[in-house]
């Protein structure tokens, strides 16, 4: 035993801090970033990097240590902490984000290819038949999830190994955005195209809709979103060399470098993008923002090198093109594994009890084939329900975006609520502990449950105040549909169970 578990902790701190990063690390929240806040944005993930990244992840740790045996994930963490109700409830709402991620990202995956294929995002100038440019989308969000379901549905697990060649495109993505980025400063004589004017400029958002306190706090949803998937690490532990050491240092080191190489990126946009120059337009939305940036800093760059404009505005196309390129194949290879990997992890992970038997059977290739169909009718409905709600393409975006980070968000109100009571727990076998003290467990956890809990509420409550209810409708709606959903399905197991 003591040879095996040598054999296995293989992984360094190093190694550790590598696999966070990759997790972590998303090119696409910087940019997102810059769009709601521009330099303002920083101290927002910093705050959210320190009270809740960093807190939570030690937290999550601890989890995976303890169940490391466990095969129903987060599932069994909080079963084991606070009972099997609390725990289907939680992972059920984990669920959902996934499920709101299809709805996103079915709707989002076109921009790529327009971009790809038109040089720059022209969904906006699609039109079928009288229906407007987000109804077109949506229809064919709708068409993207069925023909994915119906493929995946065949087993095409392959197809997800196109994810890896994105993931090697994405490096040299973010490789090209900071040299360029560095090359335009020097060029430019050390000038940025976003001026920075004292403190002022990173504490006060450009943006209108996140000028105001409610606003700013509202932002913080989308830095926790940006730090979101540590608790896929959780259960690591027990292959690191030394975890009561490496995992605390992975956590701080790599808590430190996300966090700072987000501030930089944010700050590098400034270098080649003013932000009311080139995103104060209504054609630039949460969907698109990261391909109008790269096609300006294509642009920039072309100016900065004296080339003529024609020749700038090619340049800025095909930059755009590469991030198209990159994006469609994380998207496709991603909806190919999360179209059913989430899903049948967590019906496979509950107990059958809990569901129609229908729902946990696979078919030939392994696949929960009619609990992906029921998923696809659900996502088709959510997004036919958001796309023909009569809001322009940013209100579109921004919903889709919203609804992705709250429910994204509301399991880690379920994971860290119930770190105390895992704590307070006397039988559990603990391998690896950071929490000392039942106190220090409660403290983290309500400070962690603090941040997560109000950047919801914010995040709600703002599109109140702006009289946007549409938005704040549909972002609670998918948290809220799903826990009714959990409701009446654990209400159903109950009975099941008198009966018996």
């Amino acid at each position: 035993m003591d040879s095996q578990k040598s054999n296995k902790a293989t992984i360094g701190v190093l190694s550790l801090v590598m696999m966070i990063f990759t997790t972590i690390y998303g090119f696409n929240n910087g940019t997102i970033a810059y769009l709601q806040m521009g330099y303002a944005s920083i101290i927002w993930y910093v705050f959210a990097a320190i009270f809740f990244f960093m807190p939570s992840g030690l937290m999550f740790a601890e989890y995976g240590s303890t169940f490391n045996n466990a095969e129903g994930g987060i599932y069994s963490w909080l079963e084991g902490s606070v009972g099997p109700k609390f725990a289907f409830y939680g992972t059920f709402i984990w669920l959902t984000s996934w499920e709101l991620w299809l709805v996103s990202t079915a709707s989002r995956v076109w921009i790529p290819i327009s971009v790809l294929f038109q040089g720059s995002d022209q969904t906006q100038t699609w039109h079928f038949a009288g229906l407007a440019s987000t109804q077109v989308i949506g229809l064919l969000g709708v068409l993207f999830i069925i023909v994915v379901t119906f493929l995946a549905g065949y087993g095409m697990k392959w197809i997800s190994k196109i994810s890896s060649f994105g993931g090697i495109i994405m490096v040299i993505l973010n490789g090209l955005f900071f040299i360029v980025s560095l090359l335009i400063l020097v060029l430019n004589h050390f000038k940025l195209q976003q001026p920075i004017t004292g403190v002022q400029t990173f504490i006060h958002s450009p943006n209108a809709s996140f000028a105001t306190t409610m606003g700013m706090l509202s932002f913080v949803v989308y830095a926790i979103f940006a730090y979101g998937g540590l608790e896929s690490l959780g259960g690591v532990t027990d292959s690191l060399k030394n975890p009561k050491k490496t995992f605390p240092q992975g956590i701080l080191i790599a808590t430190i470098a996300i966090s700072l190489l987000y501030a930089i990126s944010i700050l590098f946009w400034g270098i080649s993008a003013n932000w009311q120059h080139v995103l104060n337009n209504s054609k630039v939305n949460l969907g698109n923002v990261g391909y109008v940036l790269m096609d300006n800093l294509g642009y920039t760059l072309g100016q900065s090198l004296h080339l003529n404009t024609s020749i700038s505005l090619t340049i800025g196309q095909w930059f755009a093109r590469f991030v198209g390129f990159d994006n469609f194949i994380m998207y496709l290879g991603s909806y190919f594994v999360l179209i059913y990997s989430p899903l049948k992890s967590f019906i496979l992970g509950t107990p059958r009890d809990f569901w129609p038997t229908k729902l946990t059977q696979l078919n030939r290739q392994h696949m929960p084939a009619y609990a992906m169909w029921i998923q696809a009718i659900v996502v088709a409905v959510i997004i036919v329900g958001v796309s023909f709600g009569g809001s322009s393409a940013k209100q579109f975006y921004n919903i889709l975006t919203l609804m992705g980070n709250v429910s994204t968000s509301v399991p880690y109100l379920y994971l860290i609520a119930a770190f105390p009571f895992f704590k307070a727990k006397q039988n559990l076998e603990r391998p690896y502990v950071f929490y000392k003290t039942q106190t220090s467990a409660n403290i983290a956890s309500i400070i962690g449950f603090m941040v997560v809990a109000l950047a919801i509420l914010f995040t709600f409550i703002e599109p109140i105040v702006q009289h946007q209810y549409f938005d704040a409708f549909w972002t609670v709606a998918g948290p809220i549909f799903f826990t009714i959903v959990a409701y009446f399905l654990y209400r159903r197991y109950e009975h099941r169970k008198i009966k018996d």
